[in-house]
């Protein structure tokens, strides 16, 4: 299952580094099948398609004991506790950095203006580095924590901003609600009340699309227009597309865990870890900006 994240939907874990992942790309040939790896794949002439697990040599060794897929007792192979360490890594550093931007750049009248053209500044690197491994062959730790350093720079200058020009505390509301609603999807997931299907994610995905097109014809508006644009980002509706983008961020952690749950049990490589904490960054990254965005909205309401 791909994910939104740019790093997961450009390549995922792709059966080219041991994994069996999805792939809908067409055959040549044929119609789109879904391919290897994926339990949702519609019965064909082929019997690669009827049966997901014949190709994949990790699967098959428990197909006939009716068990769920497991990774190889090899080493080499991707884990649970890899990806926990990988992403504790990415996230250190891009707190680090926040810190250190929200205690070293000042926002008082006279700095604000160069504060924040820092902070947009590191956002635009970030942004570009965040491109750059995702069309990325293979997972680079140094270009990962690179990322979120610059990623950390510009959250500290906007959280500090928010925190102290428009809603005192805003900054640790916003830490706390990220952390509540990685908590309950990790929970809802576990227990099974979220089906991460091919429904769920045909149903993000154009949420998604639709979302990231209005505000972005709502920018281009505020932009050449002046003002807040359409309004999606202040007033009433600000809060409703607030509330609708922290969903789509906890639909993306669904998607986000079903990917790295699938590595783990095909036998992805342990450097691909590396790419799961860029992913669960990224993600986590929209749900604090969305819970920071909505808390400014309704303090200016106020």
């Amino acid at each position: 299952m791909r994910s939104r994240n740019p790093v997961f939907s450009r390549r995922g874990f792709s059966r080219d580094n041991g994994y069996a992942g999805f792939n809908t790309a067409p055959q040549a040939g044929g119609p789109a099948v879904a391919t290897q790896g994926n339990p949702y794949a519609q019965p064909s002439g082929d019997k690669y398609a009827q049966n997901p697990y014949a190709q994949n040599p990790y699967a098959q060794q428990d197909l006939q004991y009716g068990a769920p897929p497991q990774a190889p007792a090899t080493t080499g192979r991707m884990t649970i506790d890899d990806v926990v360490l990988r992403t504790a890594s990415t996230l250190g550093v891009l707190i680090l950095t926040a810190a250190l931007s929200w205690a070293l750049l000042p926002i008082d009248d006279a700095n604000i203006s160069r504060s924040y053209g820092i902070g947009i500044g590191a956002a635009l690197i970030g942004m570009v580095l965040a491109f750059v491994q995702s069309f990325k062959r293979k997972a680079s730790p140094a270009l990962i924590l690179t990322y979120a350093a610059f990623e950390g720079v510009f959250l500290g200058v906007v959280s500090n901003i928010v925190d102290n020009r428009i809603a005192d505390g805003a900054a640790m509301q916003a830490v706390i609600g990220t952390m509540a609603v990685f908590t309950g999807v990790l929970i809802a997931y576990k227990a099974g009340w979220i089906r991460v299907n091919r429904r769920f994610y045909g149903f993000v995905m154009a949420a998604a699309l639709g979302f990231i097109l209005l505000m972005t014809v709502n920018l281009l508006f505020a932009v050449f227009g002046g003002g807040d644009g359409l309004g999606f980002r202040s007033g009433p509706l600000g809060i409703v597309f607030g509330v609708i983008g922290i969903i789509l961020g906890a639909c993306f952690l669904a998607l986000d865990f079903k990917q790295v749950e699938d590595g783990v049990a095909y036998g992805a490589p342990r450097e691909e870890a590396w790419l799961a904490a860029f992913g669960l960054t990224l993600t986590l990254v929209w749900i604090y900006l969305e819970f920071l965005r909505l808390i400014s909205i309704l303090n200016s309401s106020d």
